[in-house]
């Protein structure tokens, strides 16, 4: 058989979606679901689940939990990644306190500021273990990146694990519903291009029949902006920089030196800024999961439909090449002209039998790519610090990012990293 390798399989909800997805689609009936997590209750969990999905899907797809990592993924041609390493406790928190005692607030924290510069030095090397793997026992795999930080990790797989990796994300797809649903506009017949980095792409274009609905949405927005609402960062960056940003105003509340002030408070009150996020929804998470393992684990009825994720789509297209539409994140070869070339971008992709194909999108307008460039300043360094195991260019990513440094002082910005580096202990590698 064929197989489709799921890593990070404890990760029970998210493995329905995507596996489940795989089960209802006709060409990946005589494919093997591979599965694999580091923790053993977890997977088994998992493993139970979705041999309830077979049974009431009448599936042929195969489900078989591995122990060995290796032997997970021997043979595999797809590799599903959806892995956090160190969780919530201690790493999530570890992320979120120490940089509070520095006076540095965070909302979310996974894919810049100083907790993504965190939680991506704890990944990477747990990622390029899987490239070495993957090289040995399934080298011609398509990787799929589901794992935050996105743009740092996805680049870390191409550059230096040698492996076909894209990265996914869900806020392409979510962008234009939530916006047109938020605006109250119908989205029929809505023709969209998006590109940018991930979590700081634009909707660079919004037509229906030919008309630009950028002035209709922008007036829209500025009424929508006189009352408290759930997203007024993305409409205060869309007013002020002439385009809407894909990933949520709790994301890029942190991503930007405009909106997580000590000096200025009462900006989170007047932009709704839902500082410590992240902790809350684990801890939601945590609890919910008592009662959701029940619905899904001894659920001999449970059912599924097929969901918006990208997986099952995409391997269908490569199996059948049937076409289909992605936002990937891809390597920069020459696809947004003005973003470095070492820099992952996320821009349009074609998926087929040949494979990911991303567009060219050619220049940003030129504001649009100066914030993006304020963000991958600080994944290119992150990387570099994961890659040559020094110490300073931890500091240089961190001292460059925008929120971290519009707030702390450099010897408060490097006195923060050390303690953080400190506090995660084995959880990293060595820096010197």
């Amino acid at each position: 058989m064929n197989k489709i390798t799921f890593i990070g399989a404890g990760s029970t909800v998210f493995a329905k979606n995507v596996l489940g997805d795989c089960m209802l689609t006709p060409s990946l009936q005589e494919f093997e679901l591979a599965l694999f997590d580091i923790d053993e209750q977890r997977l088994k969990d998992s493993e139970s689940m979705l041999n309830n999905l077979k049974l009431t899907t009448g599936s042929g797809c195969k489900i078989k939990a591995y122990s060995d990592r290796k032997e997970a993924l021997r043979g595999a041609k797809y590799v599903v990644n959806a892995i956090q390493v160190g969780g919530y406790d201690p790493c999530t928190i570890t992320d979120f306190e120490i940089p509070k005692k520095y006076g540095l607030r965070q909302t979310i924290a996974d894919t810049l500021g100083i907790g993504g510069i965190f939680r991506n030095l704890r990944t990477i090397p747990v990622m390029l273990d899987f490239a070495r793997d993957i090289q040995e026992v399934c080298p011609d795999a398509w990787f799929l990146n589901y794992t935050n930080p996105m743009a740092v990790l996805t680049n870390a797989m191409n550059t230096y694990g040698g492996v076909k990796t894209v990265g996914l994300c869900h806020s392409v797809q979510a962008c234009l519903p939530h916006l047109f649903k938020d605006l109250g506009i119908d989205t029929t017949g809505v023709q969209t291009k998006i590109a940018g980095i991930n979590h700081m792409a634009w909707l660079l274009e919004c037509t229906r029949d030919g008309v630009d609905l950028y002035p209709e949405i922008k007036r829209l927005a500025a009424e929508k902006q006189k009352e408290k609402h759930r997203d007024m960062v993305r409409y205060e960056l869309m007013l002020r920089f002439g385009y809407y940003v894909t990933e949520s105003s709790e994301h890029n509340a942190e991503y930007h030196p405009y909106f997580i002030k000590k000096n200025y408070p009462e900006l989170i009150e007047e932009f709704n800024i839902p500082l410590d996020e992240y902790p809350r929804r684990c801890v939601k998470q945590i609890e919910r999961w008592k009662t959701m393992r029940e619905e899904l684990v001894h659920n001999k009825g449970l059912e599924h439909t097929r969901s918006h994720e990208y997986a099952s789509y995409m391997l269908h297209a490569m199996e059948t090449d049937e076409p289909f539409k992605i936002g990937g994140n891809v390597m920069n070869t020459g696809l947004i002209t003005n973003l470095p070339k070492e820099a992952v971008v996320e821009v349009p992709c074609l998926v087929d039998r040949s494979g990911i194909t991303p567009t060219y999108v050619g220049d940003l307008p030129p504001q649009l790519a100066a914030l993006n460039r304020t963000n991958i300043n600080t994944q290119l360094l992150t990387l570099e610090a994961a890659i040559t195991g020094k110490k300073e260019h931890i500091y240089h990513a961190a001292l460059l990012d925008p929120h971290t440094a519009a707030e702390l002082s450099i010897d408060d910005i490097v006195r923060m990293c050390d303690d953080l580096i400190e506090a995660h202990g084995n959880w990293l590698p060595k820096y010197v």
